[in-house]
């Protein structure tokens, strides 16, 4: 999987209100499928049923608090990501979808204050790496508390699996990765 650090995202933003829940992200009549690209086709579907083709690979959602409630659903951050959302910046998340994301190398960016300022069709810039968020429309900018340097690694290297496999690679003896 492709390294990504460093890299700056920028996309138009897609609003959403609070409480988006997994069912919302990609409703479980959906998930009979494990591909990811099968699962992008139905991508926030129950809270934007035309969400897919109005987004363009790289925009960014922007939601107010608790995104990602609901279960525990790793098919929610997956389908966000296959269907070519760049990042997530919320007011906050729910814990098991924060995880989620992080595991599958979806970034993610906590702040109040974009989540407020930010408007749909917003032309947005992240640099995940140290957590600024720049609103280019409005020529904002607010601060997300950036990720420990192990988490973002993990979301560097696409995601928890890609990193291990690295680690492994590095030190295939065993030892302490």
């Amino acid at each position: 999987m492709k390294d990504n650090k460093g890299a700056q995202i920028k996309g138009h933003a897609w609003k959403f209100g609070k409480n988006i829940d997994t069912d919302a992200i990609i409703p479980a009549r959906r998930c009979n499928t494990a591909d990811p690209q099968e699962l992008a086709l139905y991508c926030m579907e129950d809270a934007d049923p035309e969400f897919v083709n109005k987004m363009s690979p790289g925009d960014l959602i922007v939601a107010d608090s608790n995104f990602g409630c609901g279960s525990s659903r790793e098919a929610a951050p997956v389908a966000i990501k296959a269907a070519g959302v760049s990042a997530v910046i919320a007011a906050s998340f729910a814990r098991i979808f924060f995880r989620n994301a992080i595991n599958i190398g979806l970034p993610i960016l906590e702040s109040e204050q974009a989540a407020e300022g930010i408007e749909e069709g917003d032309e947005v810039q992240v640099d995940p790496v140290n957590g600024t968020i720049h609103n280019l429309t409005k020529d904002a900018t607010y601060q997300a508390i950036p990720f420990p340097d192990f988490l973002q690694q993990i979301i560097d290297k696409g995601g928890l699996l890609p990193y291990v496999e690295e680690r492994l690679a590095e030190n295939p003896s065993g030892g302490v990765i």
